[in-house]
C-alpha cells in the first residue's frame, strides 16, 4: 500500500511559476477545480481553456 504522502501529488513547478504570473483578474475568475486541473492534469476543461486562451501558446 501506498502511504498518504506517496498517494497527494505535487504540482509541476513550472506550473505554479505560471499560476503566480498570472493577472489577478484571471485568478479570480478560476474555480477551484480549474486551479486543481491546471496544476496536475494533462487536459484542462474548456472552461479553463477559455479563461486562459490569451495566455496559452
Amino acid at each position: 500500500m501506498k502511504s498518504e504522502k506517496e498517494n497527494k501529488k505535487e504540482p509541476m513547478p513550472e506550473r505554479m511559476e505560471a499560476l503566480r504570473e498570472l493577472p489577478g483578474e484571471i485568478l479570480r475568475r478560476l474555480t477551484k477545480s480549474e486551479i486543481k486541473a491546471f496544476l496536475f492534469e494533462e487536459v484542462w476543461p474548456d472552461s479553463l481553456q477559455e479563461k486562459l486562451k490569451d495566455y496559452l501558446m
